[in-house]
């Protein structure tokens, strides 16, 4: 009698311990996790690529840099290009007369190195031509990369019942931007802070959330501008008042409601006023940018309560000529929503 007692304990004790490592499992931060399509992912992304607007000037493609030394031909100059500093002189020697081609020639072969750190070797232009073929349009949003993350990080990778399915210990850019891309749209992931990143300034800095990590690579983003070669910005006010416009992310707190606005496209005027037409009703409206802070802004207000989740003080995170990424932190529970708009 007494053994089967002490084996009922035994038992009891086991289950408890069992459960108690399964609870372990669960998530303690929902908000520090995110998925393969969330804004901060495209930034990590962005910040871990291999760098490939750098070389503009020589390959004319962000979608790929081209491996150092390189010899180029340019009006009739031959020039080796060894590193970073000699891009000048192929500027150079592009600005040299204003009755040339300015046509940049490689001497092949040569070897690209796309974002995700693959190389490939080209023998001549045709595949060049290929390749160029197969990248498609730029979005204009090259990489970020005058700042830098500290590596080892650490990446928990969750199910669908909210537990750690697996670890992955990032060593590198190669290896991040690969893990990224890879992912599936069903899963979520969480970077286990704190964790340390370099800045513009090569300062080392110490960041301890997923908000924190945002700010601080949409905050460089201006700066690693500055070094790339992808050419001189556009004007906001110009950019948004050139077509139509429809909202191909919107992001709530932590739910993406982009079906919200199907159908609607958006017209912006010079003189402030706005419309937004869907299944031929407009609602008008009005747009003002301004400088908050430090922060360049965009207000939108519209007529009713359709679009009245978009009626906000949007922070301008940066844009081309055919996207506006756009973010608002609420002063009151600091919730975070997102808005894109992608040109017609």
């Amino acid at each position: 009698m007494k053994t089967s007692f002490y084996i009922l304990i035994c038992l009891l004790f086991l289950s408890l311990t069992s459960c108690q490592k399964e609870e372990e499992t669960i998530i303690q931060d929902n908000t520090q996790s995110f998925a393969k399509t969330s804004p901060i992912a495209s930034l990590l992304a962005r910040t871990s690529q291999n760098p490939t607007s750098i070389d503009n000037i020589v390959d004319n493609s962000s979608c790929f840099s081209v491996v150092l030394p390189v010899t180029v031909i340019v009006n009739s100059q031959q020039i080796t290009v060894t590193s970073q500093t000699d891009y000048q002189v192929v500027q150079d020697a592009i600005d040299a007369f204003s009755d040339d081609d300015d046509l940049v020639n490689f001497i092949y072969p040569i070897t690209i190195r796309f974002q995700n750190f693959q190389t490939e070797v080209l023998q001549n232009s045709n595949q060049l031509d290929d390749v160029l073929d197969d990248c498609g349009d730029d979005d204009g949003f090259d990489e970020i990369d005058c700042i830098a993350l500290v590596y080892p990080i650490v990446i928990n990778v969750y199910d669908s019942n909210n537990q750690i399915a697996d670890t992955v210990t990032i060593t590198s850019n190669s290896m991040f931007f690969n893990f990224l891309s890879n992912l599936s749209s069903n899963t979520f992931v969480a970077i286990s802070y704190p964790i340390s990143a370099v800045n513009s300034n090569g300062q080392t800095i110490t960041i301890n959330s997923n908000l924190q990590l945002e700010d601080f690579i949409e905050d460089s983003i201006d700066d690693c501008d500055d070094n790339s070669g992808g050419g001189s910005n556009p004007d906001f006010s110009e950019v948004l008042t050139s077509g139509t416009w429809y909202i191909s992310y919107f992001q709530e707190d932590d739910d993406i409601e982009t079906d919200d606005f199907a159908g609607y496209n958006f017209t912006f005027a010079s003189n402030g006023t706005s419309i937004a037409v869907k299944n031929a009703t407009t609602t008008n409206g009005t747009w003002n940018q301004f400088v908050d802070s430090g922060q360049n802004k965009l207000e939108l207000t519209f007529n009713g309560d359709d679009l009245d989740e978009i009626e906000e003080d949007w922070r301008i995170i940066e844009f081309s000529t055919t996207v506006i990424k756009l973010k608002h932190v609420s002063g009151g529970d600091g919730s975070i929503d997102y808005l894109t708009f992608t040109k017609n």
